[in-house]
């Protein structure tokens, strides 16, 4: 098993897709299972969502963390509030590289955002530890991402192609 130095911490790098015999789109890139994918969302702070707001494409980073199979974040009122309380179909993308190896991921989740409402699941989610992007919001809302997609991409690293 090759290693690469992180940090003060070496960890053993992954085998490439091809040396693991898993599945690769047709750019080259392995296509992560389901699980896989949940697991590298729950890996990292920050993650962007993506939707529609007034004719307009919009996407904007939240600190999010991963509730099951949902994604659940923390917004003041606004356009991202607006979308949740309209149920409307959201994309959620976050992602990691390193640019020394150059070897990466990325992981897309497209579902219904909405508004989380009952008091006892706001409870059970503030001891998940997001806070919101924005600080300073006194009373931010709970909005969970019910997925209908999850995809995930891993990028080889130089090593690794």
């Amino acid at each position: 098993m090759r290693e690469h130095e992180e940090g003060s911490a070496r960890l053993p790098e992954q085998a490439s897709p091809r040396e693991q015999g898993g599945p690769v789109d047709h750019a080259g890139l392995e296509t992560l299972p389901f699980d896989a994918c949940l697991r590298l969302l729950a890996s990292v702070p920050l993650g962007r969502i993506g939707f529609c707001a007034d004719g307009e494409v919009v996407m904007l980073p939240v600190n999010h963390a991963v509730d099951g199979q949902d994604v659940v974040f923390q917004a003041a009122g606004g356009s991202k509030l607006t979308a949740a309380e309209q149920q409307v179909l959201v994309a959620f993308e976050a992602d990691d590289y390193d640019e020394r190896t150059q070897a990466g991921w990325s992981v897309l989740v497209t579902g219904r955002a909405t508004v989380v409402y009952d008091e006892a699941e706001i409870q059970r989610l503030g001891l998940l530890g997001p806070l919101p992007w924005a600080s300073e919001v006194e009373h931010p809302f709970w909005i969970r991402i019910r997925p209908t997609s999850v995809t995930g991409r891993r990028i080889p690293g130089i090593s690794d192609r």
